[in-house]
């Protein structure tokens, strides 16, 4: 953990938790990611949904502009990224909502569906990493 900034990731994580509360206020929606791309498609909403993930993308070329490290991992096959998009995409949608819907929106109204979905996903995560680095013996 050679790139951890705590101050960065404290105000991150607080502009995060900002926006999220802002957009339930303001428009009573939920800020998860992946049912909000999903909805882009349809047009009544199409509008406010496209501008948040402009904001997204934006706010991540910010970032990069200003000169931030973005770590790149060297020999790593797209086929391989494009396969975890569709896995997760393929999750959020069983899921019912993705990290950013049950992690920050569904805990901070303490939703006991979200509390299981995200105790579900950190335990994915932690018998994958498992699997990839101990049983295949890949590296990071």
């Amino acid at each position: 953990m050679h790139n951890f900034t705590p101050v960065s990731a404290l105000i991150g994580g607080a502009l995060i938790g900002l926006a999220s509360v802002w957009l339930l206020a303001a428009n009573g929606r939920i800020a998860g990611v992946s049912g909000i791309l999903h909805g882009l498609f349809s047009p009544p909403d199409a509008q406010w949904r496209a501008w948040f993930i402009s904001g997204l993308l934006l706010a991540g070329l910010a970032w990069q502009g200003a000169g931030a490290p973005v770590p790149l991992r060297e020999g790593f096959p797209i086929v391989w990224a494009i396969a975890g998009g569709v896995l997760v995409g393929f999750g959020t949608r069983m899921g019912a909502g993705c990290t950013s819907g049950h992690g920050v929106c569904g805990l901070g109204r303490l939703s006991v569906r979200s509390l299981v979905a995200v105790v579900v996903f950190m335990a994915t995560g932690a018998v994958a990493t498992y699997v990839v680095r101990h049983v295949l013996g890949v590296a990071s």
